[in-house]
């Protein structure tokens, strides 16, 4: 085992291009379906001895492209961070992301008729779908296969990001002998990065922040997450070191600078290295009397 790792610059270089990265990949892998697509029926098209204008193909692919790019992508990065991928419970989840694909074409196809509608007005024609049960069908058979691409290619970014920046468990019991320091009320988090693992103490942590089904330690400055809820990792805290303060925070007391009162009710946490934090109205009383208290 080893202290943190000293140096976390390329991932916080990584950072500020975060958003870049992922909006350019996802451009140029759709973007570049779309062309391809377009120039591959079209050729099939004129093959077959058809005159079919070129812009159809390309208004066809495009709908679809823009669709999946503008209402479809960010849907699905919220669904898979709310409901992640996960080994077990197979019926339930299966159940999720079927109903999840079958949301997922109705909005592709009522998106992209209606954008084919619209271009092909532009040029004094109208579009026909076709029957709409039998191409339902057909384009879900090709969205699940989407959507599952997607959801995979997703989780896998995700679980590459969180061993680039360390991802945090708890300690289990040992399979022989006693464990060496409490199991139910940590002292220390076991946190595995690049292959290499290492220790963080509770005592170093200066917040908790909900994130979907994990919960981001906050560490000298450094995130790691931690499978869990907000509500499971409050049971095992210290509860003389750390105070809910929001639905989605929990601070270490001993972080706390001052509370800034809200006129709505609510306060601001500041923290000692200058970091700010929300804090609810119904969290707010009991965190100033233990601070006043001083059970920090």
């Amino acid at each position: 085992m080893r202290g943190p790792d000293p140096d976390p610059i390329p991932y916080e270089r990584f950072l500020p291009w975060k958003r870049w990265v992922e909006a350019g990949f996802w451009l140029a892998m759709i973007g570049g379906n779309c062309i391809a697509n377009s120039i591959t029926v079209l050729m099939e098209f004129r093959r077959g001895g058809s005159a079919i204008p070129a812009w159809e193909p390309m208004v066809w692919e495009a709908s679809s492209a823009l669709v999946w790019l503008l209402a479809i992508l960010p849907g699905m990065a919220w669904f898979t961070r709310r409901h992640p991928f996960r080994w077990g419970g197979w019926g339930r989840q299966l159940l999720r992301y079927l109903a999840a694909s079958a949301v997922v074409c109705v909005v592709h196809v009522l998106g992209m008729v209606a954008l084919r509608s619209a271009a092909y007005a532009s040029q004094g024609v109208d579009y026909d779908f076709g029957p709409w049960p039998r191409e339902l069908l057909y384009e879900y058979l090709k969205d699940i296969r989407s959507f599952a691409y997607i959801v995979l290619t997703m989780e896998a970014y995700r679980a590459l990001l969180r061993g680039w920046r360390g991802e945090a468990s708890l300690l289990t019991e040992p399979e022989e002998g006693p464990p060496l320091e409490p199991v139910e009320r940590p002292e220390r988090f076991l946190v595995r990065k690049l292959g290499r693992e290492f220790l963080v103490a509770a005592a170093d942590i200066q917040w908790l922040q909900a994130a979907g089904n994990y919960v981001n330690l906050r560490v000298r400055g450094h995130d790691y997450p931690l499978r869990s809820t907000i509500a499971g990792i409050q049971e095992r805290l210290d509860p003389r070191r750390f105070a809910r303060i929001h639905r989605s925070y929990i601070v270490a007391l001993d972080q706390v600078a001052s509370i800034e009162p809200l006129d709505t009710g609510d306060a601001r946490i500041h923290l000692k290295d200058g970091g700010v934090l929300p804090c609810s109205r119904r969290h707010r009383q009991d965190l100033r009397g233990r601070i006043d208290g001083g059970e920090a």
